[in-house]
């Protein structure tokens, strides 16, 4: 079989005018597989949502079709169950993964999550902060009751690979360390990566071994579209079906992260379709899901990218109003000394992680301070932050300035909140880390240290 593989790069631009289609582009390459490497990641045995694990058994027989076309080609596979290699510590995939030379050099940050490129811009298309799981109540519920039965924590039941996925002792690479990924593509020389998997808009973009990092460091690599789902559930914004809504989020990875390609590029035949998406013709339901109103009583949205937003604060403020975005705290800030997270003159209340902090004195200027305990830190990892603010008119024209003091070094925030009017309790949490459960349009970002 030939050592060529011939593909079709997808990418998307915007749509011109409000409730078109994106631009799809195609563009024509073709890839030496000897150079090719396809991770699989996070195809789980079980999951907390059993439609997730319904979907994911219907496509993983075609996507192990797909890795085997790719070692017939001399491609390289490398299995990423994340957080399953207790099962695999004699398996010679993982020892093989383990006993890779460690590269010349690895890239800065390449054992963490990325959770936004410098290039990612725009509104994020779904709101996952729910967890995305789409069970009816009841079905939920009984599932959560088995997972418990076979002995599996409901929440976290995954414990190796599917078995629906072949793994190949003699060749394939298991690992989900970033570092060790990247050793076995620099061993090898490859220079394209193909990422499959579970889910999109979570895992296989925010991994270490996920699309950004591979992006970040100079990989040419996409997306296989038909070989991945996302976690969205249409009881969150933008209120479409779940196909419709993974859609949105592989316009988004085509516009802003880089191109897809489908299973039938390698195996022929046509691109995979699950059974229960019957839209006779999506791009229409996709055209339609655009036409939502900017409503900050039912779903976030992002302070940057919104001009219509602060219009309708100065209509609203007297209302509550709340500010989120995720955060990942360097260990080395709390060697520096204690946190703490400066904000604007007023009425303030602010959560960490859905701990509710306490204010500190305030200082010189006197902007309220709230410390961020360490015990309340996930560090090298993405953290929520929350506040309520009780605005005035005044408040809202004035610029909302917030900043970060770790030790003497002052930082400053850019303006990448996501807000919400009104008041809930339910907005202090997420039932996710904050990794998982937030657009990259709400990942804070600090400037250079004063």
């Amino acid at each position: 079989m030939s050592d060529t593989i011939k593909l079709k790069l997808r990418s998307s631009k915007p749509a011109k005018t409000a409730g078109a289609q994106p631009e799809r582009v195609i563009k024509d390459e073709a890839w030496e597989a000897s150079q090719t490497a396809v991770i699989v990641c996070d195809v789980w045995d079980y999951h907390h949502c059993l439609n997730a694990v319904l979907r994911l058994e219907e496509f993983a027989p075609r996507l192990d079709q797909v890795l085997k076309a790719a070692r017939e080609r001399r491609a390289v596979v490398i299995h990423a169950p994340s957080d399953c290699m207790p099962a695999y510590v004699d398996h010679p995939g993982r020892r093989r993964a383990q006993q890779t030379p460690q590269a010349k050099s690895l890239p800065p940050d390449i054992q963490y999550w990325c959770s936004r490129l410098d290039q990612e811009e725009g509104r994020y298309p779904i709101d996952q902060s729910d967890g995305g799981e789409d069970d009816d109540p009841q079905e939920h519920v009984k599932w959560a009751a088995k997972l418990k039965t076979m002995g599996r924590n409901p929440g976290t039941p995954w414990q190796k690979q599917s078995d629906l996925i072949t793994i190949d002792g003699e060749r394939d690479y298991i690992s989900d360390r970033g570092d060790e990924v990247w050793n076995i593509l620099e061993k090898h020389g490859i220079r394209n990566v193909i990422l499959t998997g579970v889910h999109c808009n979570m895992c296989v973009v925010g991994r270490p071994f996920g699309l950004r990092q591979m992006k970040r460091n100079g990989k040419n690599v996409v997306l296989m579209r038909d070989m991945t789902d996302s976690m969205y559930s249409p009881k969150s914004w933008p209120y479409v079906d779940h196909f419709t809504g993974h859609d949105l989020v592989l316009d988004y990875v085509e516009q802003q992260i880089c191109p897809t390609i489908t299973s039938d590029q390698l195996l022929g035949g046509e691109p995979f379709r699950w059974k229960g998406d019957q839209r006779q013709t999506p791009a229409v339901a996709r055209v339609n899901s655009s036409k939502s109103n900017l409503n900050l009583k039912q779903h976030w949205t992002s302070l940057k990218t919104q001009g219509k937003v602060f219009q309708i604060l100065l209509e609203r403020a007297d209302e509550p109003m709340w500010y989120r975005g995720a955060l990942r705290f360097p260990e080395d800030w709390y060697a520096k000394g204690p946190v703490s997270l400066g904000l604007p003159d007023g009425k303030r209340r602010v959560w960490l992680n859905g701990v509710e902090l306490k204010p500190s004195p305030q200082t010189a200027d006197q902007r309220p301070r709230f410390n961020l305990p360490k015990e309340h830190v996930a560090v090298n990892d993405y953290n929520l932050i929350v506040v309520r603010a009780d605005h005035t008119t005044a408040d809202v024209k004035r610029k909302w300035e917030v900043d970060l003091i770790a030790g003497k070094e002052r930082w400053e925030f850019e303006p990448i909140w996501q807000i919400r009017t009104g008041d809930s309790d339910s907005f202090s949490n997420i039932p996710l880390p904050a990794k998982f459960g937030m657009g990259p349009d709400a990942v804070l970002r600090l400037k250079a240290p004063k």
